[in-house]
């Protein structure tokens, strides 16, 4: 765990450190956020923070290349060559898109490139914790591993619409993935299994933390498409490679829910912005439009529309993460009994402070 943590600190730090760097040139080459109606933010800010974020990973990399405990990892170069590989290829594709705004074609074809060249290097779904589900065929395996990430990639994009939003719910939801990966290497005494899943999510998780401080409401700095891209591919990478090369049966037996949660798991994390992305997709359709098209119809436009301050309505939008990856991952380690009804408290207590604006309207009504 220590050596996981030093890793999580090492990306948290460059990330941090490197920030102001990037928002400096960023600044100086004019690479500014538009000002549209659907944007929250009213002041021109400059993006690139990706960039930042993309050298905390490398690092956290670098140096764990150079960790006995975590040595092991890098023994396949090719795996890590898919995950960084495609990395700095989406990151790039980030940048150029935040300095020029590609259309969306493009970059959906960046992102079809960037997950098909993880899954040609070992990053790939090559089997289902469902009934030992075995994925036979390596065409079926390729679309189902670009499908994946490509839909990770979206779904952070478009929870991306607050000062962080999108880094504290990866920062929070990628906490509860690490901690079931390294349970999940004790438990079932495979290291070797979900090593590179931890190293992954750990490097990202240290990434968004120290990315955070300058992106907190009033932000200094966006991400930008080059690091929700990014953090998404990430995201979905460290999944894939638990989800899909990951025994359940390895699991303890004793328990049930466990064996469900390498599929559980990822959703729960992202519950948000799927969520999110999932009603776009349904509220464009119905209205004759492009799922890509843009709108101010998300989430935290509706939390804002509810009365709720930039800072608070992302705070409540982190409980709400944090209640579904964390109560999802405490089925590991403490009977349903005590996670069921203590995950429906907080969810109440959470429900009540995010509808509280709606009372407050309310009554002000009353009295006049």
């Amino acid at each position: 765990m220590r050596g996981y943590l030093l890793i999580m600190l090492v990306a948290a730090a460059v990330a941090y450190l490197m920030t102001p760097m990037v928002r400096r040139l960023a600044e100086r080459k004019l690479v500014f956020a538009p000002l549209r109606d659907r944007d929250v933010h009213k002041v021109p800010t400059p993006r690139l923070g990706g960039v930042a974020m993309l050298c905390g990973v490398l690092v956290a990399f670098a140096v764990a290349s150079q960790m006995p405990f975590l040595q092991p990892i890098f023994s396949d170069s090719n795996l890590v060559l898919g995950v960084l590989g495609a990395a700095v290829l989406l990151c790039v594709l980030g940048v150029v898109d935040d300095i020029w705004d590609l259309n969306w074609i493009t970059k959906l074809a960046g992102q079809v490139l960037a997950a098909g060249f993880m899954a040609i290097n070992g990053v790939s779904l090559v089997s289902l914790p469902v009934n030992g589900l075995f994925i036979a065929s390596s065409r079926t395996s390729m679309f189902l591993t670009i499908f994946v990430v490509v839909l990770t990639i979206n779904a952070i994009n478009f929870v991306d619409g607050l000062d962080g939003l999108a880094a504290g719910v990866v920062a929070i939801g990628g906490s509860a993935f690490f901690l079931y990966t390294y349970y999940l290497a004790i438990d079932a005494n495979q290291n070797t299994y979900a090593n590179l899943a931890s190293l992954i999510i750990a490097s990202l998780v240290g990434a968004c933390i120290g990315f955070l401080p300058h992106n907190f409401n009033p932000a200094h700095i966006f991400m930008g498409d080059s690091g929700s891209m990014l953090i998404g591919l990430l995201l979905a990478g460290s999944a894939i490679r638990v989800t899909g090369q990951v025994d359940p049966a390895l699991i303890s037996q004793e328990r049930v829910i466990p064996t469900f949660l390498p599929v559980l798991l990822p959703v729960a994390v992202l519950i948000l912005p799927l969520t999110d992305l999932a009603l776009a997709v349904i509220r464009r359709l119905r209205a004759g439009k492009s799922p890509f098209s843009a709108d101010a119809k998300h989430l935290h436009h509706r939390m804002l529309g509810l009365g709720h301050t930039h800072a608070r309505a992302v705070l409540i939008m982190y409980l709400w993460v944090a209640i579904v990856a964390f109560g999802c991952v405490a089925f590991l380690m403490v009977s349903w009994r005590i996670v069921v009804p203590l995950s429906l408290g907080l969810a109440i207590i959470t429900l009540v402070l995010t509808f509280s604006p709606l009372r407050r309207k309310l009554r002000q009504h009353q009295e006049s």
